[in-house]
């Protein structure tokens, strides 16, 4: 079984290295949990409003090192209650790729992402093919390739379920 393809509008394009996700909703509201209300907060300071701009399937696009710093998971909550369906980047900070291939969403590492495609572009993240396209004028940029662990994650729907599955795999294992 291979992961689905992603195919959406970029809606955010992050074009500075070592973003740190805490800003999408704001340090001084991360530790809310009311998913609704952090929505609502997601890039506000940059652009008020643009919780109400996301269509479900949207994609967002990042730099080098995305996902900086501690990894707090109010940000990316929040993205996904809005319809987020992934972050294709030049690369990612390893605790914030860990933490949201876990969560079972999807990060795609692109280098040369940046110059590749910008706000509103359509875009399609074909992991079969290992590969990204820009849907409006047809060029193509190879992704780096997701280990089997992690393609495994993701098709499972994150980590728990993965190791569900893999456990009942096991002969003798009980649920």
């Amino acid at each position: 079984m291979s992961l689905p393809s992603l195919r959406g509008r970029v809606a955010w394009v992050y074009d500075e290295d070592d973003y740190d996700i805490d800003l999408i909703i704001g340090v001084r509201n991360i530790k809310i949990t009311d998913v609704k209300e952090l929505a609502a907060l997601v890039m506000a300071d940059r652009e008020p409003g643009f919780a109400s701009t996301v269509r479900p399937g949207d994609l967002l696009v990042g730099g080098r090192n995305f996902g900086y710093g501690h990894p707090h998971y109010p940000a990316m909550r929040a993205m996904r209650h809005l319809g987020i369906a992934g972050v294709v980047a030049e690369s990612f900070s390893p605790g914030f790729h860990r933490g949201e291939i876990s969560m079972g969403f999807p990060l795609a590492t692109c280098p040369g992402i940046l110059a590749f495609a910008k706000r509103g572009d359509e875009i399609k993240v074909d992991w079969a093919a290992g590969q990204v396209l820009h849907l409006g004028n047809g060029q193509v940029l190879p992704l780096q390739p997701l280990s089997a662990a992690e393609r495994q994650t993701l098709q499972a729907g994150g980590l728990v379920p993965y190791l569900k599955q893999r456990l009942a795999l096991k002969p003798g294992a009980q649920p």
